[in-house]
């Protein structure tokens, strides 16, 4: 059925289809709405049996999540920013136990400075976590991904985070298409727990492992997500088959077949690259784009197959490794080892900051050209930066950062005349 309606709403009603038994929920921009359309089906009945779990917390939130699907439940729930790190321990915690919770993370910044708008900050400080994750470029994906990735955990006893971009698919209206309940049901079976606690046959979920046997234990998580790299296009071709068409997968090439330049990224800037490149191809130019998908497990094969023939590599990421450079672009360069392509990270959409198709012609350009540093920070307002490092190189109190530098771009009055 068509429908216009909210990503966040879209994203509840998909995972109300897919019957949950137990929703652990704490509120937190920009996910909020997800929870609350969730906890409004099963208050008035639509969405039964499940039980809803108003904690105290993000931590909570994961800790009954654990232990709900330790005790066989279908579990949900979801979280952004500063609430999965808050989760962090426990987040470990539930990959370690191969326990099958599916999580929506409303992408959003880390603070400080304070900060509630979108970048991938939040699940990329989680990469090493053991939990897979799948990116959405658009609503409909996120809406699919929430039915294949409850297939996937509970086929893997795996947890998995479905990623989506906080404001911009969260908060936009857009039209999908929503399944029946008949379809869901066809293609996710009712759930079979591969551990249970159950009194009548009590085991230990979770005991002390030590030196000999614990690196043994780890690396069954490895193996768990190579398997995930098999099923994961395996599950999108099977969604594809039932419902009439392509969201999910490990990554999917757009006009790259000819491209001499091939950019990649996540999530739903990957809409604004594509309208980019097709004007640019307007203009002669040899370009195209690589959309992943799926970023763990990272598709190493399928990346080096998409990008191997491409003269030049741009990673288009809205996070980065403080320090290093990117963390997308460190994986992409391990994919296209000993190929000897031109590489080129560019830094983009940090909290919030819009990725517009101008900035975009001007960086990709200038990386055609190569001229473009091996690392960029795409729109990045040098003048405000040297300013506060020459305030505090001429004053030892120099002040609040982030307040310093809200009244050099006028946000805020300055006390300076």
């Amino acid at each position: 059925m068509l429908k216009q309606i909210e990503g966040s709403q879209a994203v509840a009603e998909a995972v109300a289809l897919c019957r949950p038994e137990v929703i652990c929920a704490y509120p937190i921009s920009p996910q909020t709405h997800i929870v609350e359309g969730l906890g409004e089906r099963v208050k008035n009945g639509s969405l039964a049996p499940c039980e809803f779990v108003n904690v105290e917390s993000e931590f909570a939130a994961m800790s009954v999540a654990i232990g709900s699907s330790a005790a066989g439940a279908r579990t949900y729930t979801a979280t952004a920013s500063q609430g999965l790190l808050f989760m962090a321990e426990a987040i470990y915690n539930a990959s370690g136990l191969g326990l099958p919770i599916v999580m929506t993370v409303a992408n959003r910044a880390i603070g400080a400075p304070i900060n509630i708008w979108n970048d991938h900050s939040d699940s990329m400080s989680q990469r090493d976590c053991g939990w897979i994750q799948l990116f959405a470029a658009h609503n409909q994906e996120a809406l699919d991904l929430h039915i294949q990735a409850f297939k996937l955990a509970e086929e893997l006893s795996m947890p998995v985070m479905v990623c989506m971009d906080g404001f911009i698919l969260t908060h936009a209206y857009e039209r999908v298409d929503m399944p029946a309940q008949a379809d869901v049901d066809a293609f996710l079976p009712p759930y079979e727990p591969r551990q249970v606690l159950d009194p009548a046959e009590p085991v230990s979920i979770g005991a002390m492992v030590g030196p000999e046997a614990f690196m043994e234990v780890r690396y069954l998580a490895h193996a768990k997500q190579l398997t995930a790299l098999e099923r994961i296009p395996e599950i999108a071709a099977e969604f594809a088959e039932r419902f009439g068409r392509t969201t999910g997968g490990l990554v999917r090439p757009y006009k790259t077949e000819d491209a001499e330049t091939i950019v990649v990224a996540l999530g739903s800037v990957l809409g604004t690259l594509k309208d980019t490149v097709d004007e640019m191809r307007n203009d002669g130019i040899r370009i195209g784009v690589l959309g992943i998908h799926s970023f763990r497990p990272f598709p190493l094969n399928a990346v080096r197959e998409a990008l191997q023939h491409a003269k030049r590599i741009v990673v288009l990421e809205k996070s980065y490794s403080v320090g290093l450079g990117g963390v997308v672009s460190t994986d992409v360069r391990l994919a296209l080892h000993r190929l000897g392509q031109l590489g080129y990270t560019v830094v983009a959409g940090l909290g919030g900051r819009a990725i517009t198709k101008a900035s975009l012609h001007r960086t990709l350009r200038e990386a055609i050209a190569d001229t473009l540093p091996p690392l960029s920070f795409m729109d990045l307002d040098t003048r405000i930066v040297e300013r506060q490092l020459l305030r505090e190189a001429q004053m030892r109190r120099s002040g609040p950062i982030a307040e310093n530098l809200l009244r050099d771009v006028g946000t805020v009055a300055s006390k300076v005349s």
